[in-house]
């Protein structure tokens, strides 16, 4: 996946912003005023940082030398993942994963804000 078709998957989904908080170049896709993904625009390879859940992280982490702990981030719950030579399906999932974690901690009001959105 390449950076317009992560950034149109985020986008398709509820309630989401995009944003750029810290720089001109790095990309934070919101849900609730959250952040559930952080993408670089200018580095190549194209790498993504998402919040999983800290088993998953691990397993993941063995299985493939791509993922790692985020540069920056708690890394028991971010992971940064390069993107090149991973399936897209995985790519999808870990964005979705991400977003559900951060969705769930919303509270009710802001939930019903997003799904109403």
């Amino acid at each position: 996946m390449d950076a317009n078709e992560i950034l149109d998957y985020c986008l398709a989904k509820k309630g989401v912003t995009e944003t750029f908080p810290f720089d001109k170049e790095t990309l934070v896709m919101k849900v609730g005023g959250k952040m559930f993904l952080l993408m670089s625009l200018e580095k190549q390879p194209l790498s993504i940082a998402v919040k999983t859940d800290p088993e998953w992280s691990a397993e993941l982490r063995e299985k493939y030398p791509q993922i790692a702990g985020a540069y920056h981030m708690n890394k028991t719950h971010w992971n940064s993942v390069l993107c090149e030579g991973l399936k897209r399906e995985l790519i999808m999932k870990l964005i979705d994963s991400s977003y559900e974690l951060i969705f769930e901690s919303l509270t009710k009001k802001m939930k019903v804000e997003v799904e109403n959105s």
